[in-house]
């Protein structure tokens, strides 16, 4: 398979399986309530968080298991079809045997367990092909982009039919995904130095890794705060319907997956330091305009100007990572950019979470986009005296 060829299909593995992940969450409190919670923001909340806890506790494990064995499509075809059967588990178990939300969570935890392989090593082959860095993660970041932005509004519509209909198309499309991994070739190095604490070990021998990880943990930390805060937000604030809720968050998620790839060539022109740092700083704040927007609109507007500055900063923060790893670890490279992600994330839900239930919605907004600034702006100091500016001479196109 060309290089063209394999980036499209990977990328459309990627697509697939955030695609499943959004679909849930333009409903998640009706989807908590059918399957017996009590309540709506903290069941929603520790749904989410559960699924994440699981990403961060399971990326490393694939990623390193997949660099031990010197390949990846096996590993990605097993997590794939392991997250359908989860999902396919949820809609059903919790009904049928009259399931504790706690074992709903436990069954959460298992798919998403499975998921992040899928996920996670996908994008570890993006990283194995040639052509530019820039280019590889900015397909996909198009991918997450576009995955994100169809599941939310489509997500919508399916709750609309059914609390656990987005549950079924979920299963179904990481049967695709499933099949088609299984068609591309593996290009995993041949250098087989992976194993369970490698993420650990590549962290120590590359410590400038840390930098984009803690870029990808605070990027996603509003990613997490979106998919329960923004949510229930837009909800309430402005009375929207689950399909209603849906469209709001592809306003964001629509210009984020249209522009990750322009973006990503550019990154590779003009280098990372620029899209990472200042995009950061642009992002946070656009994230706080979200929260003091008046009216439903407005509110729109400001989700668009998020979507478009994450775009700049998200395939150089992931091409970043490339550009340090070290070619035969790759795979615990990229599985410790999603961990941080993923912890990220599951930090964007409780703590958004927490912070709405305690203090309010507007208080939330500005201590997640206030992060995001004050991490930027923390950054570049570590961007200065690791030397990171100075990848932007030599930045592979």
């Amino acid at each position: 398979m060309r290089i063209r060829s394999a980036r499209f299909a990977l990328a459309t593995v990627v697509f697939a399986v955030l695609l499943a992940q959004v679909l849930l969450y333009p409903g998640i409190d009706t989807l908590v309530a059918a399957l017996g919670a009590e309540t709506a923001l903290n069941a929603s909340m520790w749904f989410l968080a559960t699924e994440f806890a699981a990403f961060v506790l399971f990326a490393g494990v694939w990623g390193a298991l997949s660099d031990a064995a010197g390949r990846r499509v096996p590993f990605i075809v097993a997590g794939a079809l392991a997250g359908a059967v989860g999902y396919v588990l949820l809609a059903v178990l919790p009904q049928a045997l009259r399931l504790p939300f706690v074992a709903v969570l436990g069954l959460r935890a298992l798919q998403g367990a499975a998921t992040i392989g899928a996920f996670s090593l996908s994008i570890t082959m993006l990283m194995d092909l040639d052509g530019g860095h820039g280019r590889n993660m900015g397909a996909a970041g198009i991918a997450i982009g576009g995955g994100t932005a169809l599941g939310a509004p489509l997500g919508g519509q399916l709750y609309e039919l059914d609390p656990f209909a987005p549950l079924f198309a979920a299963a179904a499309l990481l049967v695709v995904v499933g099949a088609l991994a299984a068609l591309v070739e593996d290009r995993a190095p041949s250098d087989r130095g992976g194993r369970l604490g490698a993420v650990r070990d590549t962290i120590r021998g590359t410590p400038e890794i840390v930098v984009p990880c803690a870029f990808g943990f605070v990027d996603r930390l509003t990613a997490g705060f979106f998919a329960l805060v923004g949510t229930l937000y837009f909800r309430q604030a402005f009375a929207l319907s689950p399909g209603q809720t849906g469209l709001m968050l592809a306003l964001f998620f629509a210009p984020f997956a249209l522009f990750q790839y322009p973006f990503g060539v550019l990154s590779d022109r003009i280098g990372r330091t620029i899209p990472v740092l200042a995009g950061s700083t642009l992002y946070g704040l656009a994230v706080i305009g979200v929260g003091f927007a008046p009216t439903v609109l407005m509110a729109g507007a400001a989700m668009v100007g998020v979507g478009v500055i994450g775009a700049l900063m998200a395939p150089a923060t992931m091409a970043l990572v490339t550009d340090l790893a070290p070619d035969a670890e790759r795979g615990v490279a990229m599985a410790a950019f999603n961990a941080f992600g993923s912890l990220g994330f599951l930090a964007g839900v409780l703590v958004g979470g927490t912070v709405a239930d305690e203090v309010g919605y507007l208080a939330a907004f500005l201590t997640v986009g206030g992060l995001e600034v004050a991490v930027a702006t923390l950054a570049i100091p570590a961007f200065l005296r690791l030397g990171l500016t100075d990848l932007d001479s030599r930045v592979p196109e």
